[in-house]
Order: structure tokens, then sequence, then C-alpha cells
């Protein structure tokens, strides 16, 4: 009988070891919430890098590479520990440096093959980004307008593209004060879009707001920026958002775009060139480049998007995606356009869901030459109260501290 017991223990010994190695992956554990706010910090100083090189003359492509080397270059400095002569933890871009002009909305990374015009004053130009640290993601995006020149600011912007700015980054404020544990996907679907209507624009309808997970950049709840109606569905195909709750310890991309079209951005005829691994396909492919693009693709990127820029050879690379997509082993992520003349707004932050409260850790503010004459509705005037105050009571104890010091 003292064999049996003694046997039960090991085993019951054995099993509270296999608990305790498993990894815990989300915000309960503070070097996970360590890592996303060091990827918050890159993502943050990307941005504001990129945002003072859209000048006048400024190549789209020499943008998307600035930003890469921001990201690159200081992820190198964390976590530098090596095993086995290769670094124990990877970190990097997390989704492309996409630059996107006027009506384009979004996914814009050109090759250099197949550069678009300089930037021009004038030019709404919505900037797109994410860096990770260990697979833990932050990612943000920005919208601005083109100065005169290097040295000048843009002091004002016309009625419609302040109106659609306004509307976006309110919108992507309400969504923040909104996903909370508890919350549901569709009660921000609700506020986006009685944001969007006071200030007559519409949201673009194909955007959607992820959950992010380790090496995950949009997992399984989602939220929709527009509930499309009855009509919409049989119409243009749409698809039904499943509903979803909101938990602590989740990590969220609140992403919106929104334009003075009418919401239903398409592809245009920009060539596609940022794609994710679909890790759940496989297929025996038969052309020779496109065996290169999979291959490339499974040693550097495995689950994170990627651009065609990324590869060394890029003739190999255009020839070999397309059998690559047509099995469904990469999933594109298209440029796409609003109709020409709309203007567009994108504004995209990062948000953990902390015991204390939801958290942004990434996004810039709107610049001040975004002003609309239209005011908001009295529950998201509220709520941009709220968050304003928080804001100012959050700088007031930053300068207290700076003082002490």
């Amino acid at each position: 009988m003292a064999d049996d017991d003694e046997s039960i223990d090991v085993d019951d010994i054995e099993e509270e070891e296999e608990v305790e190695e498993e990894e815990v992956t989300d915000l309960s554990n503070s070097d996970v919430c360590t890592k996303y706010q060091e990827a918050s910090k890159i993502v943050n100083l990307a941005l504001t890098g990129l945002v003072s090189q859209c000048i006048p003359g400024a190549k789209i492509i020499d943008l998307c590479n600035f930003g890469t080397t921001v990201i690159d270059a200081s992820a190198a400095k964390l976590y530098t520990k090596k095993v086995n002569g290769k670094e124990a933890i990877e970190k990097g871009v997390a989704f492309p440096v996409c630059i996107s002009v006027n009506e384009i909305v979004c996914n814009h990374s050109p090759l250099v093959s197949e550069e678009l015009p300089v930037l021009k004053t004038g030019d709404v130009v919505k900037i797109d980004l994410g860096c990770h640290i260990d697979g833990y993601i932050s990612v943000a995006a920005h919208t601005l307008i083109v100065p005169q020149n290097a040295e000048d600011k843009v002091t004002e912007s016309d009625d419609e593209m302040g109106n659609v700015a306004v509307a976006a980054y309110n919108a992507m404020l309400v969504a923040v004060s909104t996903i909370k544990s508890g919350g549901k996907n569709e009660d921000v679907t609700t506020a986006v879009e009685r944001v969007a209507k006071h200030y007559g624009v519409s949201p673009i309808s194909s955007v959607r707001m992820h959950q992010m997970k380790r090496f995950v950049i949009d997992g399984v709840k989602e939220v929709a920026l527009h509930s499309p109606t009855p009509d919409e569905l049989k119409e243009f195909g749409e698809e039904k958002v499943p509903a979803c709750e909101f938990e602590q310890a989740e990590v969220y991309a609140i992403d919106v775009a929104m334009s003075t079209g009418d919401g239903r951005a398409k592809p245009g005829e920009l060539r596609t060139t940022v794609f994710k691994r679909n890790v759940e396909t496989n297929y025996r492919l038969k052309m020779k480049a496109s065996r290169y693009v999979l291959s490339e693709v499974d040693k550097q990127f495995p689950t994170l998007p990627f651009t065609l820029r990324h590869f060394e050879d890029e003739r190999q690379a255009k020839m070999g995606i397309t059998e690559c997509v047509a099995h469904a082993l990469l999933t594109p992520y298209p440029s796409l356009h609003e109709r020409l003349g709309a203007k567009v707004a994108h504004f995209k932050c990062t948000v953990l869901l902390l015991p204390s409260g939801t958290s942004r850790v990434t996004g810039l503010t709107l610049p001040d030459y975004f002003k609309s004459e239209k005011q908001p509705d009295e529950e998201t005037a509220t709520v941009l109260a709220e968050i304003a105050a928080k804001e100012a009571k959050k700088a007031a104890k930053k300068k207290k501290k700076r003082n002490k010091k």
C-alpha cells in the first residue's frame, strides 16, 4: 500500500510542476505588461518621427524605410540576452509601415519599383505601423496634412477634412472608454456610429477593431465600425461581427477610419504588398518562385504581417505570391480606396484592459489644425469631457513630479 501511495504523490508533484511551467501570456503577468509598454514606446517614437518627415518632396518608400529602421533599431536595444548565439527574444516590426495618401485609406506600403509621386503640400497622409517585443504587439495610426515646407506648420484644414478627422479621433477616444471589462462589442459599434452621424461622415465599413494576443494581430474578438442593415447584408455581402464581451487582461487595437464618402472602401489599382501567413493552411506549391516565397515567409514572418519589400529577390516574390494567395496560404491586406476626392481620416491606438481600468498606450494627439463647427451629441460630449479631465489631471501630476526632481 505504501508503494502505491508513494507513486500517487510523485504523479501529483509532476502535475504541479507542469502547471507551474505553463507560461502566462496575458496582462496578469507583469513581464508581459512591460513588453507591451516597451513596444508602445517604440510605436509612438516611430510615429512621431514619421510625422516630422512628411514634408513636400518626401518619397513614400523612404518614409516606409525610415519607420522600419526606427522600429528595428529601437527594438534591437531591448532584451539583448543571447542563447546559443541567437537572441532569446524575437522583436521588431509587427505590422509593416504603411503610408496612405488622400483617398487611399490604409495598407499602402509600396515596392521600390512601384513608387507613387512624392508628397505635396496639402496631401492628407495616414501613417499605420506596429511593433512587437516577444510577440506582444502594439499598433497605432495617425492622420496629418503635409505642410507648405519643412519649417512651416499647417494652420488649418478645410471644413470637410476637419469634420472627418475630428469625428474619427473622437470616435477612437469614445471606443477606448467603452472597451472595458464586462462591456460588449455592439456598444462600441453603436458609440462609433453615433459620433459619425453627428459629424455627417461615414465609418469605413470594412475596418475592424481586433483583440491582440501574443503573435496574433487579429484575434477572434472583433468590433465593427458599422452595423450593417439587412439590405446592406444582402446587397454588399457584408458579414455581421459575432457578439463578444471584453475581459480584464485583454489587449485591443482600437482602429477607426472614416470618410466623407459612403464608407465602402474597396481595393484599388495599387499592388497589394502586405500579407500574413495563414498558419492553418498547407498546400504543395507547383512554382519554384511560390516555394521560395513560402519558405522565406515561414522562416522570417511565420505569424505576423509582412511586406514584399522585405524580400531580397523582388521579382521572385512578385511572381510567387499569386499562387500562395490562390491556395489561401497567405492572407492579403489590399490597399483600400475611397472614391476620388473623398476626405479620409484614420486613427488607431492600443489599449490594455488592466485592473485599474482601460489604459491607452499608443497614439498621438489630434493635430490642432483639424477643427469642426459641428458638435458631438450629449453622451459623446460627456465622455470626451471626462477623458479631457483625466488627461489634464495626469499631465498636472507629471509636471509636479518633474518640478520635484
